[in-house]
Parts: C-alpha cells; sequence; structure tokens
C-alpha cells in the first residue's frame, strides 16, 4: 500500500506525537469522550489493560498503518487490542451534501491514521474565537495501529420506506442481503442495522474513540449516530504472527481465522472479484457484525468437563479434543470408549467448521465487551462479533443457520444486535475517497 498523502499539512496540524504520554493511563476521558457524542455504555472491562502498556513492545504498537491502498486497512490488518465500532443513519436527503462528508471523512481518517489532527487547523492551531478542528483527547498520542473501515448497509440504498434517497438502489449488491432471522435470536431494533458503518481498531483506547468522536462531529448534520460499541481484547488473530487470544468463556477463539498469510483463501473467501456483481464492490468485502451477549454466571458454574464438550476442544491449549495441538485438525469420525464421537454432533467446534460447512470460512475480528451490569448483578458481557467474508448468503448465512439450530453453546448464549454492509475496497491516493465508485 502506498504512503500517506501529506501535502495538505500545515505546521500547526502537527501536534507532538512522538512518545505516549501520562495522558493514556487516564484512560476514564475516552468514556467521556464518547458518552457525549455517540451515547456508548462504557464497560469497566473497556478500559482495562492499556495502563501498564510501556517499553520495547510499544514501538511496534504505536506504529502507523498505511491508509491507501488496494484494500481497506483494518481488514487483513493484524488485529489491534482495541474496538470503537460505530453505525449511522444518514439524516439528509441531499446527495452532495453525502459525498462532501465521505469526501471530508476520507481526508480526516488519512490523517487521524497517520498519527496527526483530524484536521488541517487542528486541535489548538486556530483562533481561540472559533471551534478547534479536532477535538484534542489524542494530542500527544502515538498512531497506535489505528485503522478506520467503513462499510455501506442496505437501508443506504433504500430506506425502510422503500426510498432511494440518493439515486443508488440499482447499485446495491445482491450480496448486501437482509441477514435472515436465526433461531434464538434477541435482536434489539435500536443496536441493529444502520445506512453506514465505520470499524476504528487501535492499540489505545483513547485514539480509536478520538477517531469515531471526530468522524461523529464532522458528520454532524449529515448523519447521526445509531450506535456504538466499545471492544476490547481482539478475539480473533488475522495473523499468524499473532498467538490465539481467549473470549471471555476462557476459551482460545479463531483458531481456524482466515489469516493475512493465505492469499489464495483471501481471494476465494474473503473480496469481492470481478463478475461477483457490482463492479464498485470489487476489492471489498462484506461485514456481518452480531453483539452476542454471554451469560457469564452461568457458564462459571458449569463444570470444565462439560465446558470443553460443548466448544469441542480444551480450555488450556486450545486442542481439539482428542488431540494434543490447538492447530490440528480435529477428527470428526473418532469415537471414545462409550461409542460416542469425542467431539460431540452439538460441539461448536464441529458446526462451524468449513469441512461442516461446504468449506465455507470467515475472517474474524470479534473483540470482547463488558457494558456494565444488567440491574440485576449479572455482567452484561460477552462478544462483539465482527466477520468479513466474499459473501454472507455462502458463508455467514448458512454457517449461522446450522448453528443456531444446533450449538450447545446457545445455552449460554444471546444475540442482541445485528447488521450486515457491503465494505468498498481501499482508497487508491488522495485523490481518492470513501465511496466514489459507488456514488461517482
Amino acid at each position: 500500500m502506498s504512503e500517506q498523502n501529506t501535502t495538505d499539512e500545515t505546521p500547526s496540524a502537527d501536534a507532538p506525537r512522538g512518545t505516549t504520554l501520562s495522558r493514556r493511563r487516564a484512560i476514564t476521558l475516552a468514556g467521556v469522550g464518547v458518552a457525549g457524542v455517540a451515547g456508548v455504555a462504557v464497560g469497566a472491562g473497556a478500559l482495562v489493560r492499556d495502563s501498564d502498556r510501556a517499553g520495547a513492545n510499544e514501538g511496534v504498537a504505536a506504529g502507523a498503518v498505511p491508509f491507501h491502498g488496494e484494500h481497506q486497512a483494518g481488514i487483513t490488518t493484524p488485529a489491534q487490542d482495541r474496538l470503537h465500532f460505530v453505525a449511522f443513519d444518514v439524516i439528509t436527503k441531499d446527495r452532495a451534501k453525502l459525498v462532501a462528508l465521505l469526501q471530508e471523512w476520507t481526508a480526516a481518517a488519512a490523517r487521524m491514521t497517520a498519527g496527526k489532527d483530524a484536521g488541517v487547523i487542528g486541535a489548538v492551531g486556530g483562533m481561540p474565537e472559533a471551534p478547534p478542528d479536532d477535538t484534542g483527547e489524542a494530542l500527544g498520542l502515538p498512531p497506535s495501529q489505528l485503522t478506520l473501515t467503513i462499510g455501506f448497509g442496505p437501508t443506504l440504498f433504500r430506506d425502510a420506506q422503500g426510498r432511494d434517497r440518493f439515486g443508488i438502489a440499482d447499485r446495491r449488491p445482491a450480496a448486501l442481503a437482509d441477514l435472515p432471522h436465526f433461531a434464538g435470536d434477541a435482536l434489539r431494533p435500536e443496536i441493529s442495522g444502520g445506512d453506514i458503518c465505520v470499524q476504528a481498531c487501535a492499540n489505545d483506547p483513547q485514539v480509536a474513540v478520538h477517531a469515531i468522536r471526530n468522524l461523529a462531529r464532522i458528520g454532524m448534520g449529515v448523519v447521526s449516530v445509531r450506535w456504538s460499541q466499545l471492544g476490547f481484547g481482539r478475539t480473533s488473530s488475522t495473523s499468524r504472527a499473532q498467538d490465539t487470544p481467549r473470549n471471555l468463556f476462557g476459551f482460545k477463539d479463531g483458531t481456524a481465522n482466515l489469516k493475512a498469510e493465505d492469499a489464495g483463501l483471501l481471494r476465494e473467501q474473503l473480496w469481492a472479484q470481478p463478475g461477483d456483481g457490482q463492479d464498485w464492490m470489487t476489492g471489498g468485502s462484506y461485514l456481518v457484525t452480531r453483539k452476542i451477549r454471554m451469560l457469564i454466571e452461568t457458564w462459571d458454574r458449569t463444570p470444565l468437563a462439560e465446558q470443553q464438550q460443548i466448544v469441542g476442544r480444551t480450555k488450556g491449549r486450545g486442542a481439539p479434543l482428542g488431540k494434543g495441538d490447538e492447530f490440528e485438525e480435529p477428527d470428526f469420525a473418532v469415537k471414545g470408549d462409550d461409542g460416542e464421537p469425542v467431539i460431540a454432533e452439538t460441539a461448536h467446534v464441529r458446526l462451524a467448521h468449513p469441512a461442516q460447512n461446504d468449506g465455507a470460512r470467515l475472517l474474524r475480528r470479534g473483540y470482547n465487551f463488558v457494558d456494565g451490569s444488567d440491574g440485576l448483578g449479572r455482567l452484561d458481557a460477552g462478544l462483539f462479533f465482527i466477520a468479513y467474508q466474499r459473501d454472507p448468503r455462502k458463508q455467514f448465512v448458512p454457517i449461522q443457520t446450522r448453528l443456531s439450530r444446533h450449538d450447545a453453546m446457545n445455552e449460554y448464549l444471546r444475540h442482541v444486535s445485528s447488521a450486515v454492509f457491503a465494505c468498498p475496497p481501499g482508497v487508491r491516493d488522495a485523490a481518492d475517497h470513501w465511496g466514489r465508485a459507488l456514488f461517482g
């Protein structure tokens, strides 16, 4: 991917961000910033890890990810530790205003992912009598591998009333189909769907929150925040250089995930190809999000042996039952002394495996979340599931249909939100912008 374009720089836009300051440890500011702008419930778990992050590892974690390229960053990029995801509703009917916003957002995204202020003037470089064009809470912080990834929802093409507000209804890809109702869904409409989404991932939560806060600020009067979600502790690896993380059930998650190094599989399973449908999506990908609440307290009272049977892996090593290593292929045919399959027919790993789903695979980028408690003393916690793929109709939908009907883990899960978005290819250079091929 190409380097950042910096031809519009002014000295005032380059506030110092060379090293991490004590502000990084005052991480509660992230919650203050987002509560006023995006209506996020900030959970204790979302604010836990970065206070002690320092030393040699920070140089890598603090670097910049190139914004321009063939594909959007934030998909195969090695998964960062923090997430701020937001879905917007478009509140204008003026196509020109929406396109102008996408242009402005793109310029701001390119700057912020490079570790600079959202606007050219910046947080402190303007006239004292005028509002700054950056909110300032990331001053002094490095880029922290910030990526910003945009997607367009079905309702942008035709809204809930069936209106083609922006003259693009005929450009909706067939793969951007509304997701069906799955068995056990308990979806809340107010935290589902959306016209446009932006996924901000970074290794510092304040950097991710700063990015979303500024996009929401820039979009005032054109878009409004529909819902958003903070996440911590990635639950998948998107590179072979990363260890497999654990979810809030304590199990390794995403062992069989697609990886950035799987070039052939990425072409087959992740990136929209020429001839798939709408040309403007070639090189892009389709995103499904699901907020999955985990019934933590019930799970914590479940015996270890039963937990492992439900998952189909050992809790310690993460190996498939009957195997010794995490990355060994599970053997679904082997049976125990009782004549039953070692990996149960209802085990999660069996039902989700590509061999059980006509080879369909997903690139997952999920995050843990803790949004406080539910008023009954139970944690409002779980997995914010994020998965990219070439066509949800052939990948996520059949996999989730099977899981929703047969997975023993469903006893401990509640799916409360759902959305699908078309994420276009990358911004090629400074003359390009998010949505240019769609609206061009």
